[in-house]
């Protein structure tokens, strides 16, 4: 099978896509050994034709294909575009837009909160994929002839799925729904990896305010070195190891050898000097500094029975509507409408709210209780007095 391999041709190639209203985009990368995903392979769909694209050939140059991402008047489709559009805007400064995602659609949709890429093609476009080629080294050349079908599957079957989607969106009347979530994953915020956020992650094991600080600088020296070196982060230090350091908080790269997590060369060298200069940053952060954690999620009982009541009430209006759960509300956003007077959460705006937020904030000022009746479980009105 033929892949673009030359310049020429992928130019060649953009040309005729651009007359698409819409084409499908997937890529292939590896990540096993490295911070930054490697892009391996693209695949490219329109209406009439699919095209492997190899990003490795010797010479290869992928800017056609990237301004084809900025031509506004092509919807670029994807099946869960995080991770693919991570490895364009990291590499580029680019985001594909404007954008269609049709694990988002499905979820909107009805299709449930974790519906895979098979089982979407299998309901939608009646094929069942082949899983062969899976676990394939897409860094590896030659590819075979199996490999390269097995990836432009994705982009064919793709087409079918979008249009099939937008016409469900469309007669549900939810494609605003579906334009929220894509002014996310446009937002160049969404890919920005920063070190100073990286602590985030992590869990403290520890109620003490103090520890809080080594943690955030910690965790960011991590981010960092992972980064420059451009390897996983658990290779510069595991996060148990950033937990005993938080603990212990050495001052000496001495101290910091004796700990047993802690490999020995990482202690001795260079690096273990500049990660005892980040604890002594951490313990320098006052406490006025230091973020406000959110309460323990068990903080108190009456907030764990009011977020099993809000669970219970996201379920029954995701069911009446036809929407993933997922799509509407996590655990975390639930937690903080019942300890929150204001919860800043999706679910308490847009369209979220007039399906689930509003009647959260119901059932929350007793305005509301759920009950049961002869049809199951329902929402039943409080009156006054």
């Amino acid at each position: 099978m033929h892949v673009i391999t030359t310049p020429k041709d992928l130019e060649d190639t953009c040309r005729l896509l651009s007359e698409a209203e819409f084409i499908t985009v997937d890529t292939e990368f590896i990540r096993d050994s490295t911070y930054w995903p490697k892009l391996c392979l693209l695949q490219v769909a329109g209406p009439e034709g699919a095209h492997a694209i190899d990003p490795l050939a010797p010479d290869m140059n992928l800017a056609p294909l990237y301004k084809l991402f900025t031509n506004d008047r092509i919807t670029k489709v994807f099946h869960a575009a995080r991770q693919d559009i991570e490895i364009f805007y990291h590499d580029t400064g680019i985001i594909p837009a404007p954008l269609f995602d049709t694990q988002v659609a499905a979820m909107a949709c009805g299709f449930g909160d974790s519906i895979a890429y098979e089982g979407l093609v299998k309901s939608l476009a009646k094929v069942e994929l082949d899983k062969s080629q899976r676990f394939t080294d897409w860094s590896r050349r030659p590819l075979t002839d199996g490999q390269i079908e097995y990836a432009l599957g994705d982009v064919i079957h793709l087409r079918t799925i979008y249009e099939k989607l937008r016409e469900q969106l469309a007669s549900k009347k939810r494609e605003v729904w579906l334009q929220e979530e894509m002014e996310v994953l446009s937002n160049p915020d969404t890919y920005k990896l920063e070190p100073k956020d990286a602590w985030k992650r992590l869990k403290l094991r520890s109620s003490a305010r103090r520890h809080l600080g080594v943690l955030m600088e910690v965790a960011a020296w991590r981010e960092q070195q992972a980064q420059k070196q451009n390897v996983p982060r658990n290779r510069i230090l595991k996060d148990d190891a950033i937990h005993e350091i938080v603990t212990q908080r050495p001052t000496s790269q001495q101290e910091l050898k004796r700990l047993r997590l802690v490999a020995k060369n990482l202690a001795q060298s260079s690096r273990g000097e500049s990660l005892i200069q980040a604890v002594k940053r951490g313990q320098q952060i006052s406490k006025d500094a230091l973020p406000v954690l959110a309460p323990p999620r068990t903080s108190s009982q009456r907030n764990g029975s009011l977020v099993d009541l809000l669970k219970v009430l996201l379920k029954l209006q995701c069911e009446q509507h036809g929407v993933a759960q997922k799509l509407v509300a996590n655990v975390q956003d639930l937690e903080a409408i019942a300890a929150k007077e204001a919860a800043q959460v999706p679910a308490m705006s847009g369209w979220r709210y007039d399906i689930f937020g509003e009647l959260a904030g119901k059932l929350k000022h007793r305005e509301i209780a759920i009950g049961m009746d002869k049809k199951g479980i329902t929402v039943i009105p409080i009156s006054e007095g």
